[in-house]
């Protein structure tokens, strides 16, 4: 799980309470009084509107489908039945699906097919009977109805007075000229009865419908907040399926990230300590063969070849800290992110505050989280100074390396960050990057304990 900061974090592209596309002048405007003209106030009412019709097809499909088929549930048609009304559920459940992305912009993902092990009408039903998604489905049909008539009375009253009383200027005449009586009747009895008449009973009844106005859009918010959350929780894919997936994507990083770990090894073994082996082989077999009739000469080729021995050494012991540091082993993360800074080409304030060594398998990635971290500030940031902070918050461990470079960084695709980024993922870590143009940067990476 990869998130970035940055730059505009937080923004949509749009301003204002409805999204993109807002004038100059609603900007100006306080939200409440923006809200009625919104557009995404409009869609949500329209939502709401439309939930009552659909929510009466949806409640009668599944309780006449499912009343018909559990009473014939004492004769074979009632399996092919339950399974028809399941399965038509789902289908509803798509429509409203496609309602909640169009109209209230909730993206909710597909829930996990049907896996049948066979082929046929009968291992069909078998699946539709046997899918936790479908019952799920059925269970939103039957609550969303009961939801929709409450949801539909509210929003409606609330919108039509609200526009009504704010618009009661404009319409009041209607009552004097067509109706015999001089306005709006707010309490009559057989003695004496009160109009809403005057200027001032006119001007304080827009008042209300004003409040009235305004506060709509906010409660028919809340109200498909709550459609909201009944559509993803019963119309998405479950919690357990999610897992699974994310499961398999995290597999699937970590194979190919220790591919691509073995090529890079045996390319540098190839490049570099292999094909130096090779070329001190052929000096030390001329240098024996010189040994009789030159011993100087195979002095100095031997001298040559022990030169190359430690060189071949030194790339050795890089690739060996490469895979895996021996001090890391030894000493922990304080003494091995210690060792990498030092190696940075800016100075590097290392503080580690652990009471205690999280598990082997955390603390190398922790230490080649911040290898490569630091590898990127040497290349790109231009900083002049760095730090590198790790501590524990409660089964996490938290790691920030802050410099004051030149900033613009992120996880966008095909970046370093990227693969950093999926490589945390793939042990239920997140990497944040806060890395403003012109600086500084600040990257927090989190992992799990599992001391």
């Amino acid at each position: 799980m990869a998130t970035e900061y940055g730059h505009g974090y937080g923004h949509r592209g749009g301003s204002g309470f409805g999204g993109a596309g807002a004038d100059g002048w609603r900007h100006r405007l306080p939200a409440p009084l923006r809200a009625p003209f919104e557009a995404r106030s409009w869609r949500e009412f329209g939502y709401v509107m439309l939930g009552l019709p659909l929510g009466i097809l949806m409640f009668t499909f599944a309780v006449t489908m499912v009343s018909l088929g559990a009473g014939l549930l004492v004769t074979f048609l009632g399996v092919p039945v339950l399974a028809a009304a399941l399965a038509g559920c789902r289908g509803l459940g798509s429509l409203e699906r496609a309602r909640a992305r169009g109209l209230l912009g909730a993206e909710v993902a597909e829930p996990e097919p049907l896996r049948t092990e066979k082929h046929g009408a009968m291992a069909w039903m078998g699946a539709v009977l046997k899918s936790g998604t479908s019952w799920r489905h059925l269970l939103y049909a039957v609550v969303q109805f009961p939801w929709s008539v409450f949801s539909f009375v509210v929003a409606l009253t609330f919108w039509t007075y609200g526009w009504a009383l704010l618009t009661y200027p404009l319409w009041f005449w209607v009552f004097p000229m067509y109706g015999g009586q001089d306005g709006l009747q707010l309490y009559g009895d057989g003695t004496h009865s009160i109009y809403l008449d005057n200027p001032f009973e006119i001007t304080v009844t827009a008042l209300v419908g004003l409040l009235f106005t305004m506060a709509t859009p906010w409660i028919v918010r809340a109200l498909t907040t709550v459609d909201r959350l009944m559509v993803r929780g019963l119309l998405g894919p479950s919690r357990l399926a999610t897992r699974v997936v994310e499961l398999e994507s995290d597999r699937g990083t970590v194979v190919d990230t220790a591919a691509a770990d073995l090529r890079r090894i045996e390319r540098d073994l190839h490049d570099g300590a292999q094909a130096r082996l090779v070329s001190l082989a052929m000096d030390l077999g001329l240098a024996k063969e010189k040994l009789a009739e030159d011993p100087a000469a195979a002095a100095r080729m031997v001298d040559e070849a022990h030169g190359e021995v430690k060189t071949a050494l030194q790339e050795l012991r890089d690739l060996a800290r490469g895979i895996h540091p021996a001090v890391l082993t030894d000493r922990g993360l304080d003494a091995a992110l210690s060792a990498v800074a030092s190696r940075c080409t800016v100075p590097v304030q290392v503080e580690v505050d652990l009471a205690a060594r999280p598990a082997p398998a955390i603390e190398g990635i922790a230490y080649f989280t911040v290898s490569e971290l630091l590898q990127n500030i040497s290349k790109h940031s231009r900083a002049t100074r760095a730090s590198v902070d790790v501590w524990r918050v409660e089964n996490r461990l938290m790691i920030q390396v802050c410099d004051n470079g030149v900033g613009g960084a992120g996880v966008s695709g095909g970046s370093g960050l990227a693969g950093l980024a999926e490589r945390l993922d793939a042990v239920d870590g997140i990497l944040v990057v806060d890395s403003p143009v012109a600086g500084p940067t600040r990257i927090t990476a989190e992992l799990p304990w599992r001391g």
